[in-house]
């Protein structure tokens, strides 16, 4: 009943485009990735795609400060979310709420709920992005995590329609919800890393990690009506990088 009342605005404000890529998944635990203009699509978007899912939850990575609010913090938590917790809160009563809960990685959190068969949904850019023409930097979670669990990752694009139009993202206003095919990242994972020592190991890792995140969102902004103008290809082969793993950069 509370998924049926919260499509509402969805059936006047959403349309959606290559749904058939969700039947190529079925069941299995993926990692939804998608852009993020604003507050508007927060709750409405992870409502369309669960119902589009057939009621299947995924859990949304956000911010803590969504959990304390009324009304809005309630709903949230009826998709179980993997909640951030890195942004300090200037009241008391709530910062030591944070800094108690804040022990567990978000990180460590969503490969933990993927291992278990759950799905995840995550907006790489890691905050809300109201320019109508550019995304932001993808934050090399995604990529952490994609490397890590093996799972596949489904770029979503949301666009607004009168965006482009208007010179600037609306408060609320129609969406294109888009997705793209299965973005599959397990022959990297758990992959030997050539490497003389620990260090050399974790920047070769948090390397590859910003490396996927970046393929992830060159694949949202071809949904999204966005430009990624971040993405740093090299224009010579790079010695540190096997010849496989050149293609997650391509030319």
């Amino acid at each position: 009943m509370l998924l049926r009342l919260l499509m509402v605005p969805n059936l006047f404000l959403a349309e959606v485009e290559g749904a058939e890529e969700l039947r190529k998944i079925g069941s299995s635990p993926c990692i939804y990735a998608f852009n993020h203009n604003n507050a508007f699509e927060s709750l409405f978007v992870p409502t369309l795609l669960i119902w589009l899912l057939g009621g299947q939850r995924v859990s949304f990575v956000i911010d803590w400060m969504f959990g304390q609010l009324p009304v809005v913090g309630w709903l949230m938590k009826q998709i179980d979310p993997v909640y951030v917790w890195h942004k300090r809160s200037t009241l008391p009563f709530l910062e030591r709420r944070r800094v108690k809960a804040a022990s567990s990685s978000s990180r460590d959190e969503c490969l933990r709920r993927l291992a278990t068969g759950a799905s995840i949904g995550i907006f790489p850019e890691g905050t809300r992005n109201g320019d109508p023409f550019r995304l932001l930097r993808a934050k090399p979670g995604i990529g952490y995590i994609a490397l890590e669990s093996g799972a596949p990752v489904i770029p979503v694009g949301i666009e607004f329609v009168a965006a482009s139009r208007r010179g600037r993202v609306p408060l609320i206003g129609k969406i294109i919800l888009r997705f793209g095919a299965p973005m599959q990242f397990e022959r990297w994972h758990g992959a030997p890393v050539d490497a003389p020592d620990a260090g050399a190991s974790r920047t070769f890792k948090r390397r590859l990690a910003g490396e996927i995140a970046d393929e992830v969102m060159s694949a949202i902004s071809s949904l999204c009506g966005k430009s990624y103008p971040h993405r740093e290809c090299e224009s010579e082969p790079n010695p540190t990088l096997k010849p496989s793993m050149e293609a997650l950069c391509p030319s």
